[in-house]
Formats: C-alpha cells, structure tokens, sequence
C-alpha cells in the first residue's frame, strides 16, 4: 500500500515510492493525503510519525471515505479533513490526541463489520475514534498530516486471516483387509449373543422361597425365576397360577 499520488494536499509532497508523506513546515493544514486502492474492513493500516512541529497545534486526523479520490475534481483535496471533508455524507474522520503522536511512535487504524473507525496507539492500546462508517461501498483511507504532524511513514497493512493449516496429519483410510477382519468379528459376536439368549436364563434367583421363607428355593418356573420350593410350588400353581416375583403366569 501507498499514498495516493494524483490526490495530495497542495503542502505535501511523497517520497520513498509513494510511502512517506511530509508537509511543508510553514502551514498546519492542505495535508490531506489518501490510500492508493481501497481499503479492506478488518484491514489495519500501520503508521509510523516521522515528524513534528510543536508550536503548532491539534495532529493527525485518520479516516476513511466510500468517494473515489481521484473523481472529486481539480479543487480537490481542501485544506482540512475536519471540517471540510466530514461535513459532506461518504467521509469519517478523527483527530487522534497530540499526546500519541510523537516522532518514531507507531499507530493503526481500521473499520470495523460494524462501521467503527478503530486506532491502536503506540502502547498497544485501541480507542473507537467514531462509529457509522458505510461498509457497504469500497473506502479509501483518509490520512491528514496536519498540526504538529508533518511527516508520517507507511509501512503496511494487515488483514487477520485464520489459519486452516493442520496441525497432524489426516490418518490413511483403512485397508481393505482390516475392513474385512472388523466385520468378521462384528457377526461371530452376533453369534454367540443370539446362542447366548437363546438359552432360558434364571433371573433373580432367590436363595429362600419367596412364600414360607423357610425352605430353599429349588422349582424353576416358566419365566425363569426360581423363587419356590417344592412344598409351596404346587400350591402357588394351583391357587394363585403367577409367578409371585413378576406375576407372568405359570400354568
């Protein structure tokens, strides 16, 4: 990325292929300055303050606009981005606090999905300098040197991308051969548990008989509970016919 060639502040001029921009000492003002292309939202915009005159006041102003520079006319850009360029709908732009814009400090600015103009200052700190930012158009980065800033360096911009790299390597599909073993195992387990519940099976079995307590349980009934002895099995069948654990019938 690089400033804008065709579209500079009459009291600036470039260098270093269009990355550095310095205004001329005698005024504050007809700083304005622009991003070469369109910038992209989430795309943060690294600057560095190169120069600074302390006997004037006010700094940097950073923004962005949805109105291509280059068709705006010859009387294009004004003196100021505040208020000159902000009056009129398609242009946002901030001043940022003298304080963070000493020589060698480094700033970022970016909007945001949501139209926030974002500024990261030298110690790492973000602030919202406006919201209402249209996303919907392209937008070019609005940069003026004014006030005590006269030099200002680009060096880059930056959008977040995620990393879809892996971190393993995906494993190899299995081998026919142990596709073939996994199934065999599957139906030989089926086997032995359809001949396992194929077999009546004693459930709850009772070391007492559930009816006299006294004898031991020895008459398997037709559910599969053993639960009577022989005395009281007859009686149970021929008075009652269920079994008295789970009243399935008996007879």
């Amino acid at each position: 990325m690089s400033f804008h060639e065709g579209v500079l502040g009459t009291q600036v001029c470039l260098s270093l292929g269009g990355r550095r921009v310095e205004r001329n000492r005698e005024t504050f003002q007809n700083g304005l300055t622009f991003s070469s292309r369109p910038v992209r939202v989430q795309e943060k915009i690294h600057l560095r303050v190169e120069l600074c005159d302390q006997h004037w006041n006010g700094a940097l102003r950073l923004g962005f606009t949805s109105i291509p520079p280059c068709s705006c006319g010859p009387l294009f850009p004004p003196a100021m981005a505040i208020p000159d360029l902000t009056t009129t709908y398609g242009y946002w732009a901030s001043p940022v606090p003298s304080s963070l814009n000493m020589p060698g400090a480094e700033l970022r600015f970016w909007v945001t999905h949501q139209g926030m103009l974002m500024y990261e200052a030298p110690n790492r700190v973000r602030y919202q300098l406006l919201k209402g930012v249209d996303v919907r158009s392209p937008l070019w980065a609005i940069i003026d040197v004014y006030g005590q800033t006269r030099a200002v360096l680009l060096l880059g911009s930056k959008k977040k991308r995620w990393n879809t790299r892996r971190s393993c390597s995906v494993p190899p599909p299995p081998s026919v051969s142990l596709c073939n073993f996994c199934l065999g195992l599957v139906i030989i387990m089926f086997f032995v548990v359809s001949v396992y519940l194929s077999y009546p099976v004693e459930r709850d079995l009772v070391e007492d008989c559930a009816v006299c307590l006294s004898l031991r349980a020895s008459v398997v009934l037709p559910c599969g509970h053993r639960c009577l002895c022989h005395c009281c099995a007859g009686r149970v069948t021929a008075e009652f016919g269920i079994c008295p654990l789970c009243r399935l019938s008996i007879r």
